[in-house]
């Protein structure tokens, strides 16, 4: 039950919008006036962020199923003029040590969890309408340290540049935002994984992954929520099947 007005007119479907990610980009959406359809496996916390965000709908289901198909479906109270994936994944561990299982499944919520949001979608999708994953640098950037990351979200640079192929012909277009590190408690949950590993310190362990921005800096929630609502402007029509860097110079090779 929405503890808020229901939205009105376009909406935008946002999975993952009870994270820190999530929570940045519902704002700035609802700021360019759209509804918010709001995705999350926990209901308490989808109904928690409703009742501070006049306009949203919370919708309880499990992306990593087929079953949210129809529950996002249900839900829809209007045309869908952005979709916004953005679940968060387990820390798995590296490449040595991150069982095979855990790997399948990032590839299931990722890319598994995309397609069951875009067909969940897709009958009311309106003209140009947006489709957004946020995936992650380590799909471009390998890392020993982060296996399931970056083969789940590898995969997901494939497949939005599929879907922008599929739609570009409905004038809808795909879009992969892929995020450096950023200042979270997930990210802590990565480095006290790393430092375990080397028996350092988290903070030696943070420091250095800061380091490897040519800036010094980590990715803000805020600064992807930019780049979501970036991408509802007519102009972003050109940038359909392409990857938004926003990692603070992190990636060191050529496209």
């Amino acid at each position: 039950m929405n503890s808020g007005s229901e939205p009105v007119g376009e909406v935008a479907v946002v999975v993952g919008a009870t994270g820190a990610f999530g929570t940045a980009i519902v704002s700035r959406l609802r700021t360019a006036g759209l509804g918010i359809v709001a995705v999350g496996r926990n209901a308490g916390a989808l109904n928690a962020l409703a009742a501070t965000c006049p306009g949203l709908l919370p919708c309880p289901a499990d992306i990593s199923s087929d079953t949210a198909i129809n529950a996002i479906a249900a839900v829809l109270p209007g045309p869908v003029r952005m979709v916004v994936h953005g679940p968060g994944l387990m820390v798995a561990g590296g490449i040595l040590a991150a069982p095979p299982s855990a790997m399948a499944e990032a590839v299931n919520i990722k890319v598994g969890g995309l397609l069951r949001l875009v067909r969940a979608v897709d009958a009311r999708l309106a003209p140009a309408a947006r489709l957004v994953a946020i995936g992650g640098h380590y799909g471009f950037e390998p890392s020993a340290y982060a296996a399931a990351a970056g083969v789940a979200n590898a995969a997901l640079a494939n497949v939005m540049r599929q879907l922008s192929l599929a739609y570009g012909p409905r004038g809808v277009t795909a879009h992969l935002i892929a995020p450096g590190p950023a200042d979270t408690e997930r990210l802590r949950r990565v480095a006290a994984d790393r430092a375990a590993l080397r028996s350092v310190s988290t903070e030696a362990v943070l420091a250095e992954m800061k380091a490897e921005s040519s800036i010094g800096v980590f990715t803000t929630p805020e600064q992807v929520a930019w780049a979501v609502t970036l991408l509802l402007a007519p102009e972003a029509d050109a940038m359909t099947g392409s990857t938004l860097m926003l990692d603070a110079g992190r990636r060191r090779g050529l496209p």
